[in-house]
């Protein structure tokens, strides 16, 4: 079975359009990486939680910040190495600089005996959807695709 992960994508409306908040990753594979290395706040599922609740988490743990609804469901998208991501568009704003994220531990450098902590996202931003297609990773594009007309149709 492939992996599945949930996700918030958040946005707000401003007098020039809507704007969605991205996180980056962090870490050090992440930290030179811009163009297409920008994600929704998203993870997996733990064990007998629902899709809708993981995400909440999720959104919870990369960012510090708690969203309330409605939630509008986006259609899923299958990302290049087979992981299904599930999100929902909610409206909301927060000011990104304030974000906090979870931290996860690795050995660093490669090789070493060195455990270091890093932030699981290291920023957090807005972005107007153009800018965004070129923020996000390729393999989620579809939620920005889909989020202007899921507006329209609720």
């Amino acid at each position: 079975m492939k992996q599945q992960s949930s996700g918030l994508l958040l946005f707000r409306r401003r007098p020039g359009g809507l704007e969605v908040l991205l996180v980056h990753p962090g870490g050090p594979f992440w930290s030179r990486k811009d163009l297409g290395a920008w994600s929704i706040p998203k993870g997996g599922h733990e064990p007998g939680e629902t899709p809708i609740d993981a995400a909440q988490r999720e959104f919870r743990e990369e960012t510090g910040f708690s969203v309330e609804g409605p939630f509008l469901p986006l259609t899923p998208v299958r990302q290049a190495g087979g992981k299904l991501v599930t999100a929902w568009a909610v409206e909301g704003s927060f000011e990104a600089e304030r974000m906090k994220s979870n931290t996860f531990y690795m050995r660093w450098p490669p090789g070493s005996a060195t455990l270091k902590e890093f932030p699981e996202i290291d920023r957090a931003d807005w972005f107007a959807l153009d800018i965004a297609r070129r923020k996000i990773l390729k393999g989620q594009t579809g939620f920005l695709d889909r989020l202007a007309p899921r507006l329209h149709s609720s």
